[in-house]
């Protein structure tokens, strides 16, 4: 639980409601801080963590993921305002991935939406919004609060959840479809309240969100330990979700765009048409912040495009810079996430590419320095464009799902 024994100002980091489990099972004692709390990033090992969920079960704290309550008669107008897709047409129930932008079409930050009511919604971003979404509610009958600590939040993922879901007691979590949110009462001998259930998560694999309050934290971790502890359920941390991420070509800030309103330097912002996110600019739903700038981008084509690179070898091309011939003098682009596919067995990455280079099947040239006992190395690796996402299985849309 959050300590309240020392003051706020003693305590650079937060700690999330599941912190005191998570350090008991953490065998190497590695933690990095998300949006002001504390969070691991290993547990064991990042490839013990990583087949965990891509095999069985896997515990994800996701508490620091920043939660606002958005409220009112005018909640659905100003977030359809917000957003760059339809969120008219999310029905109570449903969740939707969107992104909003500022004027210039330039991506401020991504994030689900959740309906809760006819009036109430929930939206959960990886970094703090509030300012912007402050600002953008300007004329709306709408309440905004930031509702972070108040919930806690468990990411339940792999090709085992929904076995683990009904052995814990879940009774009818099977029937919930892909972006569908449903409430659950655990087993009373647990003594918490019902808990909010999504079938959302980060990996690209079958997966659930549980949402309950931070007193019944604690409780739900051991019961959860407890119903999967024959099903090999493993706690993991950032590095093994960012290599299932990158391979469901899932889109991370701060590595694959930066905030429009951070950003120091021009020709760095991106738009969600560079960044392939075209499908959720919705143009005919009437107006919405940023549209007419990218109206005027799609008529013309973006400059840039983020697209999947399947690289040579098997170090990753982290970072590398991307060049038309191995002669290494026409730089045609760059490296934003990279990775080794352990279940692609591909070494594979998310680029951002000059317009005329985004074609798929075209072969470009990634600069890969190696680290060799303190001698580095330049190695020019040909990389092929490839379709997006890399890992796509089909458990992950089925309903019920096999396993269950």
């Amino acid at each position: 639980m959050l300590s309240e024994s020392e003051p706020h100002f003693r305590q650079p980091l937060l700690k999330t409601p599941f912190h005191e489990r998570a350090r008991a099972v953490s065998q190497v004692d590695s933690f990095i801080p998300w949006a002001g709390y504390t969070t691991v990033d290993v547990f064991t090992t990042v490839e013990q963590e990583y087949f965990a969920i891509r095999n069985a079960t896997t515990l994800y704290d996701l508490t620091p993921m920043v939660k606002y309550r958005i409220a009112g008669p005018g909640a659905m107008r100003y977030l359809n305002r917000l957003m760059t897709r339809d969120i008219a047409k999310l029905k109570p129930g449903r969740v939707a991935y969107g992104v909003w932008c500022n004027d210039g079409g330039h991506l401020i930050d991504d994030g689900t939406v959740f309906r809760l009511g006819e009036t109430e919604y929930r939206l959960c971003t990886g970094e703090r919004q509030l300012d912007w979404l402050l600002d953008s509610a300007v004329g709306f009958e709408v309440e905004i609060s930031e509702v972070t600590q108040e919930i806690a939040a468990l990411a339940v993922q792999g090709p085992t959840s929904c076995a683990l879901l009904k052995t814990f007691g879940l009774a009818g979590v099977e029937r919930l479809k892909p972006f569908e949110l449903a409430h659950f009462l655990p087993p009373p001998s647990l003594g918490v309240a019902a808990i909010m259930v999504s079938r959302t998560g980060f990996t690209g694999d079958l997966g659930y969100e549980l949402w309950m309050r931070p007193a019944d934290a604690e409780a739900i971790w051991d019961g959860l330990m407890e119903a999967g502890h024959t099903r090999g359920i493993r706690p993991i941390g950032s590095r093994a979700l960012n290599i299932a991420r990158i391979e469901a070509g899932f889109l991370l800030p701060n590595f694959d765009f930066v905030s429009s309103e951070r950003t120091l330097r021009l020709g760095t912002e991106r738009s969600p048409l560079e960044l392939g996110l075209g499908w959720l600019v919705d143009f005919q739903k009437g107006h919405f912040t940023g549209r007419r700038a990218l109206l005027e981008e799609e008529r013309r084509g973006p400059r840039r495009r983020l697209v999947g690179l399947d690289i040579e070898g098997t170090k990753p091309a982290h970072n590398a810079l991307l060049y038309s011939d191995n002669s290494g003098k026409r730089q045609v682009g760059s490296v934003a996430s990279a990775t080794w596919s352990p279940t692609c067995k591909r070494n594979i990455a998310l680029a951002m590419m000059d317009a005329p280079h985004i074609e798929p099947g075209l072969t470009v040239w990634a600069e890969i320095y190696l680290n060799r006992e303190l001698v580095w190395e330049r190695r020019m690796a040909q990389a092929k464009l490839v379709p997006r996402p890399f890992f796509t299985p089909e458990r992950r849309r089925l309903t019920p799902p096999a396993d269950c």
